[in-house]
């Protein structure tokens, strides 16, 4: 037995295979928690006996581990790699066998591995998908391991195409580059630096849009709200795909129809393709919206025979099922069946009632969806449905055909899951039920009778079906558990002893495939296949083919569909069944890729179904009319540059790559203006593809033009290329004080200086949506007390540097100029480092002679010449709570011993350097108490206070009594200015103050400096 997963919830992963002559089957169980969405444990059962018995894999004795995934070599499956990880998720590690899982290797990875990709053919090379989004490559079946790529997008990784890509070490990615778009890149696994890639798309895709389909290549570009999508065939360069206008594709292959959603109608509707042009083959196809933004159409390719489709039309919020056997060119309902499953005649009859089937596919990958077809079973189909004048939602009767789709019959009166064994020999159908089971059904006749067959003798709820891949196995798994809380239950079922010996020619007779109507020339050719008597009870086995003959017919009208810009209009059944243009299409237009001197044919509207292989008889495309190509003038001109990097550093090589959409290029004259001086012409340059190379010396920005000019008409593109050197560091100016609601320039230095479109991303406090500027300043406020953190970030789009800092807000605070003794200015480097030391210099000498603590002191030195200061004096922890304005005693103790020449520090050379007041705060401080802007207030005594006026301007109110006659009073403690009479409130309504520091090299402040703060 193995045990059931916890619980909570569970996932439980199922792989098998066989090699040689040994039945293996490894199966992972994991016990998943969905509160801490983690594996919580693991374990890995190996059968070698066709899973009658299991054995539990002990990777590490006496270590838990977990593993998450595995995955077998597709070329050689005795290989087998396990994703694990130790319980913590600190140690990631592989455990690797070349023995079907005998025996594994342990093997350390300094990465978190997401998930795996062998190689199509060379069965020692795999690539490894990181959680960090970053793309590994092993050439030795996982020892060793080289990082190839970063920023690679999940799901969008691809090898080379064996037949298609010339190298098998190629590697197809969708990348991020630093700018945040995603480019389609290639590289070889031997070396995929940046400088390496090379990108195949001309110009930015959009996410998650790559897909690499054996021939074809498909991006997706959205442009505003217009998308375009673009298809390279057999590597070719990439064009756009041409759908019929004012549609919207959804899904996209190489081989099914193509659905697409209609703009000014929302409709979904079929289109086929041979490469590049679409054609509509059905509307109204139902669909339906699933999580994150996916939509599933109600289409499904029946396996075995090309060329049949089943789809689900919706109109008038009715469902039908229809079924095309020649691609979508002619669709028709499905004739029910004359009996039920009981034997009696059945009430409905065409045309009012017809068979439907849904078309979902199953949530869990281990039973069938509602309909089950196989490419080894040709012409056999079993779906869920119900007839009727529509598809009903749950009603879920069992329908079986085995001529592929002609005529049905109905097997059971509840949906069941179902399981094809020996190419379609033996069909397993158990019902899809939350009641536990014992029973299984089964057929030998495909589906005319069925037996029942006891599988265990003890009820069990039922969660997967498993057979051993190749379609000729008689044995499966029924695995599930008897109760939520017990462990799993896997019963092995052989049917190999009910058929005495394999089958011979004798045991097998034919039937031809036909449509509804009886035609037996479909899709070119009439087909015949083997079926197995009714009275045979014998084994297909593996040399079993089911294809007997195919012959060719010759061409009628039923072989050819509509095409490029043409519609069917069966409405109008006096012409028959014509293809009409569209009102925007002109059926004698030059194609795009028509050139002078050459000629086209102009469509008949019709072309023959793509695959079909009719020959001779009647073709509606000969009649087409020969035109010669007229001289078209260049449209769709644009310019890229190989790698994408817009922004380069002086001196690197640059590769101008110029693609044309439309128009003639063999006699167009292309112009190209590197802005630099440089000016060239070339001939013919989007057909011989040869690149325009070149280097920037000096940074700036170089506007990239080319011009593309023939007799018929011109077209242009630009390109901006930014020459830059990467930033080296950034530093945030900006004080460390400031007062709630006061204006704060914040200024960002960057090196080098000369660094030039830049731009700075600021974040203020806990905001995570920051400000952006081209300006190297921006204006701030702070509302709220306390620390607020600043940071910037500097980008020019080669390389992006941060700095952060924090501001103090205050209600209230001190600040007194300061000034310094000239032959400072000679050792002054104007670099922030060199500030911010001098300022703690003169702060901790300031504290030692004043005896104030140095925590309440800032000295903040500005940038610029002459070399000036503020000296920030912070608030005491306590205040009184008094509606009143407080004189700080601390600032004229500390004005005093500036006025009396005692500060000062020795720089280099023993040179001493004097620190005093700023010529313009010879008197009182000024005080940063959040004044109101519009301040009537009384002369006081022995005070100055600085308003701010109408006129903006500073006004100094000073009292006529001398200074010295109160000093002794203001040293001893804190004295106070009685507010009560007609000054209006101080506090911080409506206050304003600006601090402003001079940028490098742009100008200085007069005589000892700005005015800090204006209140």
């Amino acid at each position: 037995m193995l045990k059931k997963a916890t619980e909570e919830s569970f996932v439980l992963l199922v792989d098998t295979h066989s090699a040689c002559l040994l039945h293996v089957i490894l199966i992972l169980t994991k016990y998943f928690h969905a509160d801490s969405n983690k594996v919580l444990e693991s374990s890995l059962w190996r059968s070698s006996d066709y899973g009658s018995t299991y054995t539990k894999l002990n990777l590490m004795p006496g270590t838990t581990i977990i593993v998450t995934n595995f995955y077998i070599c597709p070329t050689n499956k005795k290989k087998v790699i396990l994703v694990s990880s130790s319980i913590n998720e600190r140690d990631q590690m592989l455990f690797i066998s070349t023995d079907e899982g005998s025996s594994f290797q342990r093997q350390p990875v300094s990465f978190t591995v997401d998930t795996l990709l062998f190689h199509p053919s060379e069965e020692d090379k795999l690539l490894a998908y990181s959680k960090e989004a970053k793309l590994y490559i092993s050439t030795d079946l996982g020892h060793k391991w080289t990082q190839l790529q970063e920023r690679v997008t999940k799901d969008r990784v691809f090898w080379a195409v064996t037949g298609v890509d010339v190298d098998p070490d190629l590697v197809h990615m969708e990348i991020q580059d630093i700018s945040g778009g995603y480019l389609y890149v290639t590289c070889l696994i031997q070396n995929c630096s940046d400088k390496m890639v090379t990108a195949q798309f001309l110009g930015k895709i959009d996410h998650n849009s790559l897909s690499v389909q054996d021939e074809h290549i498909f991006v997706k570009v959205t442009t505003g709200n217009r998308t375009k999508y673009y298809v390279s065939y057999r590597r070719n360069e990439f064009v756009q795909m041409r759908f019929p206008k004012y549609a919207l594709p959804k899904v996209r292959s190489s081989e099914i129809p193509v659905s697409l959603l209609q703009e000014w109608n929302p409709q979904n509707k079929l289109f086929i393709s041979k490469q590049v042009y679409y054609s509509i083959v059905l509307e109204n196809v139902r669909s339906t919206k699933q999580p994150e933004e996916n939509v599933l159409i109600d289409i499904l390719e029946v396996r075995g025979i090309k060329g049949v489709f089943l789809a689900n039309q919706k109109v008038d919020g009715k469902v039908m099922t229809l079924i095309t056997y020649n691609k979508g060119r002619d669709w028709e309902p499905l004739a029910p069946p004359t009996s039920d499953m009981n034997g009696k005649p059945v009430s409905c009859k065409q045309p009012d009632c017809h068979l439907h089937l849904h078309l979902r596919w199953a949530d869990n990958p281990y039973v069938s969806g509602t309909v089950h077809t196989k490419d080894s079973a040709p012409g056999l189909i079993m779906g869920a449905g119900n007839l009727g004048s529509q598809l009903v939602e749950y009603k879920e009767e069992m329908y079986i055909t085995s001529d592929c789709g002609k005529t049905w019959r109905q097997v059971f009166e509840e949906e069941h899951h179902i399981l094809y064994l020996d190419h379609g020999g033996v069909i397993v159908a158990i019902k899809d039920t939350s009641i536990p089971l014992k029973i299984l059904k089964f057929s030998i006749d495909e589906g005319q009778t069925w037996s029942i067959h006891n599988f265990t003798s003890t009820s069990v709820f039922v969660d997967g079906l498993l057979s051993e891949p190749g379609d000729e196995t008689l044995v499966m798994t029924v695995f599930g558990h008897i109760s939520y809380r017990s462990d799993w239950e896997l019963v092995k079922v052989d049917f190999r002893k009910s058929f005495p010996r394999q089958c011979t020619e004798a045991d097998y007779d034919s039937w031809k495939l036909t449509d509804l109507q009886g035609e037996k020339c479909i899709m070119g050719q009439e087909r015949m296949y083997r079926r197995r008597k009714e009275s045979s009870f014998c084994i297909k086995g593996k040399s079993y083919t089911s294809a007997l003959t195919a012959k060719p017919c010759q061409c009628t009208e039923k072989d050819f569909a509509c095409d490029y810009g043409f519609e069917r209009a069966p409405s109008l059944r006096v012409e028959g069944d014509r293809c009409y243009p569209d009102f925007w299409h002109d059926p004698d237009a030059p194609p795009e890729n028509c050139h002078l001197g050459h000629s086209y044919k102009s469509s008949t509207g019709y072309r023959k179904v793509i695959t079909n292989v009719c020959e001779g008889g009647l073709n509606k495309e000969q009649s087409a009319k020969q035109h010669s190509c007229p001289l078209l003038a260049p449209k769709g001109l644009q310019l890229g540059i190989k790698g994408q990097m817009l922004a380069v550093g002086p001196g690197d090589d640059i590769t101008f790559i110029v693609h044309q959409e439309q128009g003639d290029t063999t006699s167009t004259r292309y112009q190209v203006d590197l802005m630099d001086g440089v000016r060239t012409i070339y001939e013919n340059l989007t057909i011989t593809d040869e690149p325009i190379q070149h280097r920037y010396e000096k940074p700036g920005v170089y506007r990239v033009n080319v011009k593309a000019e023939n007799s018929a008409g011109h077209d242009q593109a630009t390109l901006y290329i930014q020459v830059t050197a990467p930033l080296q560091d950034v530093h945030l100016e900006v004080v460390p004080i400031a007062g709630r609601n006061q204006e704060v320039n914040l200024t960002a230095i960057v090196l080098p200086t000369e660094a030039n479109l830049t731009v700075f991303y600021w974040w203020i406090g806990d905001n995570l949506q920051p400000k952006l500027t081209l300006e190297n300043s921006l204006i701030a406020r702070f509302s709220e007390e306390g620390e607020v953190p600043v940071t910037v970030q500097a980008s020019n789009g080669r390389s992006m540097v941060q700095d952060s800092k924090t501001v103090i807000v205050y209600d209230q605070f001190q600040v007194i100029p300061l000034s310094f003794s000239r032959n400072l200015d000679r050792f002054n480097p104007n670099i922030p480092e060199w500030r911010q030391d001098v300022g703690q210099v003169v702060t901790k000498i300031i504290a030692k002679l004043t005896g104030v603590p140095q925590d309440s002191l800032v000295t903040m030195v500005k940038p610029g010449l002459p070399t000036t200061a503020d000296l920030y004096v912070l608030p005491q922890e306590s205040t009184p709570v008094k509606r009143s304005v407080f004189v700080d005693k601390r600032v004229p103790t500390i004005k005093q011993v500036l006025s009396e020449n005692n500060v000062s520090f020795i720089v280099r050379g023993g040179l001493r350097v004097l620190v005093t007041l700023a010529d313009s705060d010879r008197g009182e401080p000024e005080e940063s108490s959040l004044t109101h802007p519009w301040l009537r207030f009384r002369k006081l005594p022995g005070r100055n206070v600085y308003a701010q006026m109408h006129n903006e301007k500073e006004q100094e109110m000073t009292s006529p009594v001398n200074h010295s006659e109160d000093t002794q009073n203001i040293i001893q403690g804190e004295e106070f200015i009685d507010d009560d009479l007609d000054s209006q409130t101080l506090g911080n309504a409506g206050s304003r103050s600006k601090f402003s520091y001079p940028r490098p090299g742009i100008g200085n402040f007069g005589p000892g400096g700005p005015l800090s703060c204006r209140v």
